[in-house]
């Protein structure tokens, strides 16, 4: 069993019991008579694993909106911060399965975190429902003006002196730094920060001389000029920096992005889950959504909830095997 696959803590699988008992034992996907019509019952409250004013938090935001107007409840989006979304995804996961909690996730939370915790952190996506996919966040490596770096060959010419910023233990910038760094063989001194944010202040200072930050805060830099990008991680050359190229094209191999997705506890009645995806549908169709999705740089990934599953544990697989080819250990 990959760690990406290993189910979430004891005392969460112990409250999922415990809660579906309470409201009658609702555990089995099957359609039941007349849920769809009296659903939803009131607010859909939908949970974030992140701060107020990120990424992961906007895109819940514009999603909830879109849903609350063709559900015609309230859709009220909770932040629950903390272990990069495990706290909120635990608690979710232990409601009742009845479409009232949904919760907003990170893929890195369930295909690259179990990799830098232990077995009993690691969340998977066992106890949930995926509702749909949403949307990619691609990351980006970005050099200090000061450094002189242009291109991938300077930064690796440079080797054995470069001083260059990590963002958290789990995260997807932190492995798809690592991987590159560890096939172009270049060495460095590095330097943790808790998040993009304070890395790519680093890097605008030049106190580190390069960081992987996530596009979306990393664009405002690269466009005033502060910081100069050297390499996108993108499997294909995103649309918002066509001129750079990808880790793909300069030969290596970094299958790294952000994935978003919306779930609910495990068992949902399959006329709800069906509601569910309807009203996601619906929101992600609207010139809002859509426009809020190009004003944050994000590449639209509208794929089912069974695709998200395959993909994540897909890339859970991949991303076990790379750090172990490459003798790469994410918990430092």
């Amino acid at each position: 069993m990959t760690p990406a696959r290993r189910t979430l803590t004891g005392a969460a699988a112990a409250a999922t019991v415990l809660a579906l008992a309470a409201c009658g034992g609702n555990v089995g996907g099957g359609s039941d008579a007349g849920s769809s019509a009296a659903y939803p019952s009131g607010p859909v409250t939908l949970t974030v694993g992140q701060d107020a004013g990120g990424s992961t938090d906007l895109i819940a935001r514009a999603v909830a909106d879109g849903m609350a107007d063709d559900l015609g409840v309230a859709v009220p989006v909770v932040n629950r911060a903390g272990a990069n979304g495990a706290v909120a995804t635990q608690e979710v996961a232990a409601k009742p399965a009845n479409g009232q909690d949904l919760v907003l996730l990170n893929a890195s939370l369930i295909t690259i975190t179990p990799l830098a915790v232990s077995e009993d952190e690691a969340v998977s996506l066992d106890e949930l429902d995926v509702i749909k996919g949403l949307s990619q966040d691609d990351y980006v490596l970005v050099a200090s003006k000061e450094s002189g770096f242009q291109t991938l060959d300077d930064l690796e010419a440079a080797s054995g002196d470069l001083t260059y910023g990590t963002t958290g233990v789990g995260t997807g910038s932190q492995l798809a730094q690592a991987l590159l760094f560890a096939q172009a063989e270049i060495e460095g001194q590095d330097i943790p920060f808790d998040s993009g944010s304070p890395a790519l202040t680093a890097v605008v200072g030049d106190q580190v001389q390069v960081a992987t930050i996530q596009l979306g805060e990393a664009k405002p830099q690269i466009d005033a000029g502060n910081v100069v990008p050297l390499l996108a991680f993108s499997q294909e050359r995103n649309q918002f920096l066509p001129d750079v190229p990808t880790a793909a094209e300069e030969g290596y191999d970094v299958p790294v992005a952000q994935y978003r997705a919306l779930a609910a506890p495990k068992g949902l009645p399959d006329d709800v889950k069906a509601r569910l995806v309807e009203s996601v549908d619906a929101a992600i169709a609207t010139d809002t959504y859509q426009q809020f999705n190009e004003n944050q740089l994000l590449t639209p990934h509208e794929i089912s909830g069974d695709e998200v599953v395959t993909e994540w544990t897909e890339l859970a697989d991949r991303y076990e095997e790379l750090t172990e080819e490459y003798g790469i250990s994410l918990t430092e």
